[in-house]
């Protein structure tokens, strides 16, 4: 990989690690908005579109977070909505559905629109499928399993895809992810009737959470969904 791929790939990685740990974005921001600059200067399209998307998913994890109704929404969608164009006119598939699942994420998260988020999830794991990329993979099946969650006539496709997803983060290995697909799989398994099943999963995901040294917020909202679970009737 050159020079530039391993400047996406490390502010990617300082990304993450913000998001999951440490809440400290600006070293991942100053290397995206560095490489976006650079790839106008040069008309390098492909790295544009790259610097675009990343810009947009690092504006979305500080937005959940914060307080989402605060949240610039509109901003985090042209961000999206830049890199998709311009990863549409490249042909470049495997970008397509990245952009793709951040315009989703927008429409689900921030706005609560499911009819909006749902058409970008859908044609973003047709592609991701194709490319093989496993983080992208588990994020789709997970959020399109959310959605299947929303009504009881959809809990079997919801496990299914919870299922999928949990399982594509074990593959990955990356012990910062694997907590949010394990916690999502046991919610899901508790709202389906599989309650020591979904408990046990749940439970699962707080030690994972802990031994990833993941951040006290993101602990917290495992501890949670777990006080929730087990004082439910």
């Amino acid at each position: 990989m050159g020079t530039t791929g391993d400047t996406l790939t490390a502010g990617t990685e300082a990304m993450y690690e913000a998001a999951f740990r440490t809440g400290d974005y600006a070293g991942a921001e100053a290397t995206f908005t560095g490489l976006l600059e650079r790839a106008r200067a040069e008309g390098d399209r492909a790295l544009e579109a790259a610097a675009l998307d990343r810009l947009g998913m690092l504006a979305h994890f500080r937005a959940i977070d914060g307080d989402l109704a605060q949240a610039d929404g509109d901003a985090e969608q042209r961000l999206f909505e830049q890199a998709l164009a311009i990863r549409r006119e490249l042909g470049d598939e495997a970008g397509v559905a990245e952009s793709l699942f951040g315009l989703g994420l927008v429409h689900q998260v921030l706005r609560g629109d499911w009819d909006a988020a749902m058409p970008c999830y859908r044609e973003a794991l047709e592609l991701a499928e194709r490319h093989d990329d496993l983080l992208l993979r588990s994020e789709l099946h997970r959020h399109i399993g959310f959605f299947h969650t929303l009504d009881d006539l959809g809990s079997d496709r919801a496990l299914h895809h919870l299922r999928i997803s949990h399982d594509l983060r074990a593959e990955l290995g990356d012990p910062r992810w694997i907590p949010g697909g394990t916690v999502a799989l046991g919610l899901a398994e508790i709202a389906d009737g599989l309650r020591d099943q979904g408990l046990g999963h749940v439970r699962q995901a707080l030690r994972q959470a802990r031994d990833a040294g993941l951040s006290p917020q993101r602990i917290a909202w495992i501890e949670r969904f777990l006080h929730e679970a087990e004082v439910a009737a």
